[in-house]
């Protein structure tokens, strides 16, 4: 009895020695990001400014250019935290519970984690080759390719290709890029006449690409603002995402309150001691 007080004393004492002596260490992705748009949403990280609500990201987090970036910054930071599409998660960080709800396709499925997006894609071209793409997309052969990875498929059509030849440039988010690179070399295989380039970026500039007409889709992991949806471009969802908070593997914060997570990202809690 005396050996397990001791036992639950030093892991207590442990967790508060850590978090008594450690700042907290803000990622953020950078502006244009739709995994930032999605997140400062979903967390409410805004400030009023006249007669709208706009991104009120901690200046003092760090700004990172893509999921890759933010998972080796906080896989190499152990007092950061930062946030990530749920597909991209791997062993390298740890994603914590929000409000005592582990984030997994399971739970968002049985809507416990209410922390998830769209990724959407925006269509710029009206060709054979674009729509038999978009097609295999919503079909049971991909379907398959989109959960495993991770995510959450809404579509289980029939597809047959049409075996059109051509190219087809898909730009913009660099969450959706890893899946639409898999639904890529999937695609290729029953129709090896396509060439499909994707060039990863983030949504904004994937969405004025498009706009733009350089590329003919563009990945877009946040929701469409107003002024997108005038442009005529097409829309549509790829799938549904979740949104993870990661940590440092050595960081003893196991759940986190979402309140608590924006004022982290805020700017209002800087201390690892404060955290709820």
């Amino acid at each position: 009895m005396f050996k397990k007080y001791l036992v639950a004393l030093f892991v207590l004492f442990g967790l508060n020695s850590y978090l008594l002596a450690e700042n907290i260490y803000p990622i953020s992705r950078e502006m244009g990001s739709g995994t930032r748009g999605a997140f400062v949403d979903i967390f409410d990280v805004k400030k009023q400014v006249g007669n709208k609500k706009i991104d009120a990201t901690f200046k003092k987090a760090e700004v990172t250019n893509s999921t890759g970036v933010m998972i080796t910054t906080v896989a190499n930071s152990k007092n950061a935290i930062g946030y990530i599409s749920l597909g991209s998660l791997n062993d390298s960080i740890k994603a914590v519970k929000i409000d005592g709800v582990a984030p997994s396709v399971e739970n968002i499925n049985n809507k416990s984690y209410s922390i998830f997006r769209p990724f959407n894609l925006a269509i710029s071209s009206d060709n054979i080759l674009v729509n038999d793409f978009l097609a295999y997309i919503d079909s049971n052969q991909a379907r398959s390719i989109i959960q495993k990875a991770g995510y959450i498929a809404l579509y289980d059509n029939e597809f047959s290709s049409l075996k059109p030849s051509g190219k087809v440039v898909v730009a913009g988010s660099s969450s959706i890029t890893p899946l639409m690179e898999k639904l890529k070399e999937s695609y290729k295989l029953v129709n090896p006449n396509a060439t499909i380039e994707i060039q990863q970026s983030d949504s904004t500039t994937g969405i004025n690409s498009a706009i733009e007409k350089i590329a003919d889709i563009a990945m877009v992991s946040r929701e469409f603002k107003d002024s997108e949806l005038k442009s005529g471009l097409k829309t549509k969802i790829l799938a549904l995402d979740g949104l993870a908070i990661i940590v440092n593997k050595s960081n003893p914060i196991e759940s986190l309150s979402k309140d608590s997570v924006k004022k982290i990202f805020t700017g209002e809690i800087t201390d690892w001691d404060r955290v709820k």
